[in-house]
């Protein structure tokens, strides 16, 4: 029996890569990098990560968050039908063309899924290859759609909480006084790749050999399901680890709240209608918070009269390895006080060789960094600061 699933795991997971879904996150991942690398240079003239940097973190931790979802759903028996896998394959697809990421998110794409699924069961469609897909589709499904909706909803918080923070991107924009302000942007996509039960033949019809197994009177089969998991978020009131962190923590709270409300849904299956609403209407309310939360707080990063703000670090700089943190207040250089980019700039040049910064930290607290300079080392120091729309082709200095 232990070699059995083993086995179905893996044919499992080779089938993986049948799924349109895996291919399309690779495209929007890629292309969501390629938007940040030009954005970045129409402010700064360099980026601060290169493109592949929204590639690389699509599948790491979405792998490890996917095998705990599946030893979730599979211990707890949970199935899915296929009418609601391949209305979350089309809904992944029709939501990114919007080209809002956190449209991508799993209350939107499995929440409309779901709705669909309860709408397809009254009704006898049937679609080219899956002509058992739309078949024995009743309540007895909702609990399970809840259920997998609310881990998701954990995992989206997990991934915005340990890895949304990295890689945050600075901007400049003008603000309503008309003054130059920084910002910083995330726009992210990760993949989720998650075991499903399937119950019934439905992935027999076109695929005769895709294996079938038997519990008690009931079939099933096994399939890796691709879930892409958008985010945008937008940070001017406040340090950008800190916002994401606390957004992400929020998340959780609301997945862990909807898991609690789904165990009930097995009692009475008409509550998973509530649930899946619940989730949609509180991840809304959440980003209106943030967003509202944020447009009314000061520029965090804006020019400073005692010294100059970091709104960047370039990663692998003398900066980076002196590590200058952003939001610190550099107010001293090489002895001399600066107050915008252009007395920085003079005063690094008094001496070409050494660099030495009095720096404020994000915590009040003074402290001195200091470091030889070589020739080649990269722009210089490799810092981002708030500019004036004239200097922008040399902020990085």
């Amino acid at each position: 029996m232990g070699l059995d699933w083993l086995m179905e795991l893996l044919k499992g997971t080779l089938k993986l890569f049948l799924h349109p879904v895996f291919y399309y996150c690779f495209f929007i991942a890629a292309a969501l990098g390629v938007s940040r690398v030009k954005r970045e240079r129409k402010n700064f003239s360099v980026r601060s990560e290169n493109a592949y940097f929204e590639l690389r973190q699509l599948l790491p931790l979405g792998i490890v968050i996917g095998i705990g979802i599946s030893i979730v759903t599979i211990a707890a028996g949970i199935t899915i039908p296929f009418a609601t896998i391949l209305f979350m394959a089309v809904l992944t697809i029709l939501l990114s063309a919007t080209t809002k990421p956190r449209l991508i998110a799993p209350v939107y794409v499995v929440g409309l899924a779901f709705f669909l699924t309860v709408v397809a069961g009254g009704e006898e469609w049937s679609v080219p290859l899956f002509r058992d897909a739309f078949l024995q589709l009743d309540e007895k499904i909702f609990p399970s759609v809840a259920a997998l909706l609310s881990l998701l909803v954990i995992g989206e918080g997990l991934l915005i909480l340990i890895n949304g923070k990295k890689g945050t991107s600075p901007k400049l924009m003008k603000s309503k006084r008309g003054q130059r302000v920084g910002l910083h942007e995330v726009k992210r996509l990760w993949m989720v790749p998650v075991f499903l039960f399937i119950p019934g033949t439905a992935l027999q019809a076109p695929f005769e050999w895709w294996p079938v197994f038997s519990i008690g009177n009931e079939s099933y089969s096994m399939i890796l399901v691709p879930f892409a998991v958008g985010f945008h978020q937008q940070i001017q009131g406040m340090l950008p680890k800190v916002a994401i962190q606390a957004f992400g923590k929020k998340v959780v709270a609301l997945g862990i709240f909807l898991a609690l409300l789904s165990v009930g849904s097995y009692w009475l299956p008409i509550l998973a209608i509530g649930v899946v609403a619940i989730a949609i209407v509180g991840r809304e309310v959440l980003t209106l918070r943030q967003r509202i939360k944020d447009d009314n707080s000061p520029f965090y990063f804006s020019k400073q009269n005692h010294g100059v703000m970091i709104l960047g670090v370039l990663p692998g700089s003398p900066a980076s390895k002196m590590a200058l943190q952003v939001g610190e207040l550099v107010t001293k250089v090489n002895g001399t006080l600066v107050h915008d980019e252009q007395t920085f700039y003079e005063a690094l040049q008094r001496n070409r060789a050494h660099c030495k910064l009095e720096v404020l930290d994000v915590n009040g607290q003074v402290r001195f960094v200091q470091r030889a300079l070589y020739e080649g080392d990269h722009h210089e120091l490799g810092i981002l600061f708030v500019q004036e729309e004239k200097k922008w082709g040399t902020a990085a200095v």
